[in-house]
C-alpha cells in the first residue's frame, strides 16, 4: 500500500467531515416544531464533532506529507424542515463516513503508525455511535 492511497482515503474522509459540518449546521438552523428541542442540540453537537474530526484527519494528512482538501464532499445536502428527512440524510452521511473510516483503519494497520491508528479509530467509533443513535431515533 502506498502512502498516496492512504492520503487519498484520508482526504475522502475529510471531505465527508466538511460536508457533515455544513449539513448539521444547516439542519440545526432549519429544524422546526417540537422536535427542535431535541434535534437542534444534537445537530449542533454533530457539527462540532465533525469539526474536531476534520482537524484530526487534516493533521494526519499533513503528517504523511499530503495536502488536505478544502472542499466538502460534493454529495448534495438536502434542504429540509421535516425532521424525518433530516434524520434520514444524517443516517446516510454517518453510514458513508463509517465506511470510509473502516477502510482507513485497515490501511493504517499496514502502516504501523499506532498514534495515527488510535486517533482515527476513535473517530471511527464515534461515527458508529452516531450511526447507532440515529438508527434508534428513526426506529
Amino acid at each position: 500500500m502506498s502512502k498516496d492511497v492512504l492520503i487519498e482515503r484520508l482526504n475522502e474522509a475529510l471531505g465527508w467531515e466538511l460536508r457533515a459540518m455544513n449539513m448539521y449546521a444547516h439542519y440545526a438552523a432549519n429544524i422546526q416544531g417540537i422536535h427542535r428541542l431535541q434535534l437542534d442540540p444534537m445537530f449542533t453537537e454533530e457539527a462540532s464533532e465533525s469539526l474536531a474530526h476534520a482537524d484530526v484527519v487534516r493533521r494526519a494528512i499533513v503528517k504523511l506529507g499530503g495536502v488536505p482538501v478544502t472542499e466538502r464532499n460534493p454529495h448534495a445536502i438536502v434542504h429540509a424542515t421535516d425532521f424525518t428527512t433530516m434524520l434520514e440524510r444524517s443516517l446516510e452521511t454517518e453510514t458513508k463516513a463509517a465506511e470510509v473510516y473502516d477502510g482507513i483503519i485497515k490501511l493504517l494497520d499496514e502502516v504501523g503508525d499506532q498514534e495515527m491508528y488510535d486517533s482515527i479509530e476513535q473517530i471511527y467509533f464515534a461515527e458508529l455511535r452516531s450511526l447507532e443513535s440515529l438508527r434508534l431515533i428513526l426506529a
